[in-house]
């Protein structure tokens, strides 16, 4: 099971980025895609709500099974921060038809891995099984949407354990504690300046009346999807569907996800964050810019194209002017968190390598950000930019589970199949023009939040001045079980 920790754990890369991708290969490749994955994706929606998407696969005879919640930390009541997290430890209790832990066993009976994980925007739950094991997994997880028993000698030690997680995997991380401390200066309003796992202080005070509040409210099929992919037909999938989660009744009504919304933000601010046990100095910078769900006129597709050209991999500018030339980091990027059901990040970062400077890495960054800002980027650089996508995603489709983890991470944050199918044609329409112009309009210094991370020297308390001066003038350059690898990227161990 797992939560998210902030940007250390974002910058693997972005779900919706990551699906969309796949999907233009598929279309820039109609052969491959036809030998590969013939049948189409399947989405129906049985009649207590729950939205059921079937991506067959038949290659081998395995499928995954996942039900995504549309709830997460940033749905949270104002002082139950972690409740969502908490509650995905809860659901693997026992149920009125199952005790605690016999969905887990008979999982590894059959030889088959489950998790879970809970985000900003979501919480999902899946196994990977061979396809006779299917209707017994739907069976298990329709009965624990509805009939999860919820008792003090259930919540007391399940709260422990997660305070002891967050001791472990945030107090025990320097990287984490920083993470948190710049999530809550970049976001002044949103809920999505408070940690997933919780503030210990309010986790500490999670109780039965709580826990049982938030499952009547949104453990149901009106507020769940059913993602499988894998060995089965849309047809067969239809079936098992009505003849299991079709028996849980709706639950009620929910309003829309309004949250609260960012004000126009005004200044640039610096976290500095000294720690014993670091070793290599490092900052990232930050910005608040428009989701895929959140912007317009295709802004969310040139920002995730600026995001592999600045610092994408191996042939991005950031990766060959300080790594490749001039040797000045060890590690170096930038990536857009679109797959938001609102306003999300912008980030770029870097580590210096050997004895130069943080201060030089963090010019070198600058520079070439603003080097986007004045000059653009190229057609031919554009163009490599979107083929990158192309040939680094397409073989992803040879995992199921990566399919499933990628639809359901689109469709809670707003996003449809269809969002999905058409995104090729809007990713290719992108101009540099375009690039250019999120560059110039997001990545501001007068706008960002920048932290550093440092090592304590020794008997120094003016450390916090070895972090780079700012520079406004100028262009700035989660759990039961591991943590599993198909998680998306906004999700950490819960255990």
């Amino acid at each position: 099971m797992t939560f998210e920790t902030g940007w250390a754990n974002r910058r693997a890369g972005n779900m919706l980025a990551v699906v969309l991708a796949m999907v233009l290969a598929i279309a820039a490749l109609p052969a491959f895609a036809e030998a590969r994955n013939p049948s189409p994706v399947a989405d129906f929606t049985l009649d207590n709500g729950m939205e059921v998407v079937v991506i067959p696969d038949h290659r081998a005879p395995i499928v995954t099974h996942m039900v995504w919640y549309k709830i997460g930390s940033a749905d949270e009541p104002a002082g139950k921060s972690g409740i969502a997290h908490f509650f995905e430890h809860l659901m693997f209790k026992g149920t009125t038809n199952h005790k605690a832990g016999e969905f887990s066993a008979k999982v590894a009976e059959i030889g088959g891995s489950e998790n879970a994980f809970t985000s900003y925007d979501y919480t999902a739950y899946y196994q990977t099984v061979a396809p006779d094991a299917l209707e017994t997994m739907m069976d298990f997880e329709a009965d624990r949407m509805h009939n999860l028993i919820l008792t003090d000698d259930v919540i007391v030690p399940e709260r422990n354990v997660i305070l002891e997680e967050r001791r472990m995997r945030i107090e025990g991380s320097p990287e984490a504690l920083l993470s948190e401390e710049v999530q809550a200066t970049l976001y002044q309003n949103h809920p999505y300046r408070i940690p997933v796992i919780g503030w210990m202080h309010e986790m500490e005070q999670l109780n039965r009346e709580e826990a049982t509040d938030f499952y009547k409210r949104y453990y149901a099929p009106n507020n769940a999807v059913l993602v499988v992919a894998g060995d089965v037909t849309p047809e067969k999938m239809r079936e098992l569907a009505e003849k299991t989660y079709g028996k849980v009744p709706r639950g009620p009504a929910l309003p829309a996800r309004e949250r609260p919304t960012e004000p126009r933000q005004k200044t640039s601010r610096t976290v500095t964050m000294t720690d014993e046990r670091v070793t290599v100095p490092s900052f990232s910078r930050q910005w608040v810019v428009p989701s895929y769900h959140r912007s317009q006129n295709g802004e969310a597709e040139a920002l995730d194209l600026l995001s592999e050209i600045l610092g994408g991999g191996m042939r991005s500018r950031l990766y060959q002017q300080l790594i490749v030339k001039t040797g000045l980091a060890s590690d170096t990027g930038a990536f857009y968190d679109g797959t938001s059901l609102d306003d999300t990040t912008f980030t770029v970062y870097g580590s210096p390598r050997g004895e130069d400077s943080l201060d030089k890495v963090q010019a070198a960054v600058d520079t070439e950000i603003a080097r986007i800002v004045k000059d653009g980027v190229n057609a031919d650089e554009l163009d490599k930019a979107k083929n990158r996508y192309v040939r680094g995603m397409v073989f992803a489709r040879d995992r199921q589970s990566s399919m499933a983890n990628m639809f359901g991470a689109a469709l809670t944050t707003g996003s449809t199949v269809q969002d999905v199918q058409a995104w090729p044609e809007r990713i290719r329409a992108v101009t540099a023009e375009q690039v250019q112009a999120v560059a110039a309009k997001y990545l501001r210094p007068e706008i960002s939040v920048t932290g550093y991370l440092l090592p304590k020297a020794k008997g120094t308390p003016e450390l916090a001045a070895q972090a780079p001066a700012a520079k406004p003038a100028a262009q700035d350059a989660e759990s039961e079980g591991d943590v599993s690898a198909d998680a998306p990227a906004t999700s950490v161990p819960a255990n």
